[in-house]
């Protein structure tokens, strides 16, 4: 199984640094390109993989594609490959795109499978979602989520839900950024020096989500372990509550949601 990426950016270049470090992929078996070949001759020489210089010769010599180009070129790239990739895979990571406009630029005889992956991919901590074309196979299920596993978590989903996937785990880590960003301001303006507030704020919130994937635990059970009563923590929870946090974030997700269905819509 040859695997080919159409572009080479962060995103590319996370994917097959995953797939060669995790061994899901062998290092002779993936190929990359870019309308800047040498984008593509950097991460082949980082990743110890192959560059080829257009992508009909890509779409030649894979098996199956992975999309990873900017919106705005994705359907044009997948209508001038459309002779090289009958019968094949191809996965796009664009955003916006959905399944009926990447298949109908790809043509009839293209299989499709939908991802929506993050970017925290780049450090092998990623959340991605995927939906499988109509004529996609389980195989080729099996395949995107060997893939994506190789930089963190998959789940398979409606189509319809990515856009919501993309409101919470594709919008989700610039909200997390600015709860590390305002806790560190808090450290601060308490008297802790800049570099240590946000090291710690980083730490926190990091070591946090960790406990919730490493137990399994729902996050109000956790949150309970450490709220004495009349104590420091359920304080700085009332001043949460009062702020509307909760609120905030359900209106955050909600907002990316709809302008990710707005979106998807126009195309």
């Amino acid at each position: 199984m040859k695997l080919g990426f159409i572009g080479s950016g962060k995103m590319a270049t996370a994917l097959v640094q995953g797939a060669v470090s995790s061994r899901a992929f062998a290092r002779e078996d993936i190929l990359v390109c870019d309308a800047i070949p040498d984008v593509a001759a950097k991460l082949a020489g980082a990743a110890q993989v192959k560059a080829v210089a257009k992508n009909e010769e890509l779409a030649a010599k894979a098996d199956a594609l992975v999309l990873c180009v900017k919106p705005a070129d994705a359907l044009e790239a997948l209508r001038a490959l459309r002779d090289g990739t009958k019968g094949k895979l191809v996965i796009s990571i664009v955003a916006g795109l959905p399944l009926a406009a990447l298949q109908e630029a790809a043509g009839s005889k293209v299989r499709i499978i939908r991802v929506m992956p993050n970017t925290p991919a780049l450090i092998h901590r990623g959340a991605a979602a995927y939906a499988l074309g109509k004529t996609a196979t389980a195989a080729d299920g099996a395949l995107t989520e060997s893939l994506f596993g190789a930089v963190g978590q998959i789940v398979k989903v409606k189509e319809e839900l990515l856009d919501v996937v993309t409101g919470l785990s594709g919008s989700g880590p610039a909200y997390v950024y600015l709860v590390v960003e305002a806790l560190s301001d808090a450290g601060v303006l308490m008297g802790l020096p800049r570099d240590l507030s946000l090291k710690l704020a980083a730490q926190t919130v990091a070591g946090a989500a960790e406990m919730v994937i490493e137990t399994g635990r729902h996050p109000a059970a956790l949150r309970d372990e450490v709220t004495s009563p009349g104590g420091t923590t359920i304080a700085g929870l009332e001043a949460l509550e009062a702020g509307a946090v909760r609120s905030a974030f359900l209106s955050a997700v909600r907002a990316a949601t709809e302008r990710a269905r707005e979106l998807g819509a126009s195309k």
